[in-house]
């Protein structure tokens, strides 16, 4: 039914949003990039292992520990940015 879709729409609104992806909204607006640019860094960057990608987030870009933490592990999970 119609009324069915725009429900779902509402509820799915008022879901918060859990996890590494919590971070993304602030992410974006503290360091001027989108996710999907920085799971681009991330994939780029040459470096394995979950820490290590983050000292280099952090040492090179100036990333926080949690923002960077919450991209790399959203990112190395195979997780992609919905935009």
């Amino acid at each position: 039914m119609p009324g069915d879709d725009v429900a779902n729409v509402a509820r799915m609104a008022d879901e918060k949003v859990k996890g590494p992806a919590s971070y993304f909204p602030s992410i974006e607006k503290k360091y001027g990039r989108s996710i999907s640019e920085w799971q681009a860094v991330i994939a780029g960057c040459g470096i394995e292992g979950h820490m290590a990608i983050v000292n280099h987030l952090k040492a090179e870009y100036g990333l926080g520990h949690g923002h960077a933490n919450a991209l790399v592990a959203w990112t190395l999970a195979g997780n992609v940015a919905v935009e």
